[in-house]
């Protein structure tokens, strides 16, 4: 099976990273073309996979991933499309582009896979939301699906749900980074060290991220477990509360959610 990577960011390394990690395809097996050497030459050094400036040249694989930025599809779809086979597999990896725009794009029916993946998959514990167009084959799906699941979980969705999933997922480690950031000024400001604030804030997320995972329980009911009757904790929950916490994350996900609506 060969893969082939048009662009090679954070994303696309991601993966690469995950799925060499895994062993599930060799090295010699993927293709990557991007704009800049530098980028290809981290790339062949790091990974050991082929490079190209030339994106038509990964039109020859069999799973092809379109790892540009958003407003780079429509020319990157229109210079390789005509390489395409109808045997191939397409997975895109940008919010706001539906199965039926992509598919236009291409100017025939295609294999397509719509994914909305997040950072975290570059230290294996991504997640992403995927989403195939109906001539896509269960065995196909399984595919690409344990090609994400390489570097961290995945996760079949309709297509109707994919913006709302861009701010669960795809941007929400951006809230979570800024979540860390204020408890560590929290933290030095009542005297602790930054470097050991960082340390503690960012493992407490850590670890209550996992408690919800493996424990299987609704977070009100882990948040119960913590906030003891006249305690410190509901004496913070509540504080949070009056501060409009809540509701500032809720703001915040309707702003992305009607972006990505936007973007089309």
């Amino acid at each position: 099976m060969k893969l082939g990577f048009i662009g090679c960011g954070n994303m696309a390394t991601a993966l690469i990273g995950g799925i060499l990690g895994k062993k599930l395809v060799p090295a010699d097996e993927i293709i990557v073309s991007a704009l800049h050497k530098e980028t290809l030459t981290r790339a062949a050094q790091t990974y050991g996979v082929h490079t190209t400036k030339y994106n038509r040249d990964v039109a020859g694989a069999d799973i092809i991933f379109l790892a540009v930025k958003p407003q780079f599809y429509e020319e990157v779809i229109r210079e390789i499309s005509d390489c395409v086979k109808e045997h191939q597999l397409i997975v895109s990896i940008a919010p706001g582009k539906s199965i039926a725009t992509i598919s236009e794009w291409f100017g025939k029916k295609i294999k397509l896979i719509r994914t909305m993946p997040n950072t975290p998959a570059m230290v294996g514990e991504g997640v992403t939301a995927v989403c195939p167009s109906d001539n896509v084959t269960k065995k196909e799906l399984q595919t690409v699906l344990s090609l994400f699941d390489a570097c961290g979980s995945s996760e079949v969705m309709p297509e109707r749900l994919l913006d709302a999933v861009v701010s669960v997922s795809g941007s929400s480690p951006a809230y979570v980074f800024m979540l860390i950031e204020a408890m560590a000024d929290g933290a030095v400001r009542d005297g602790i060290p930054r470097a050991q604030a960082y340390r503690l804030a960012a493992q407490s997320v850590l670890g209550s991220a996992k408690m919800v995972l493996e424990t299987g329980k609704h977070p009100g009911e882990i948040n119960d477990m913590v906030c003891s009757p006249a305690g410190t904790t509901i004496e913070a929950v509540a504080a949070l509360e009056e501060a409009g916490f809540r509701s500032a994350i809720l703001a915040g996900m309707k702003a992305c959610t009607d972006k990505t609506k936007g973007m089309a």
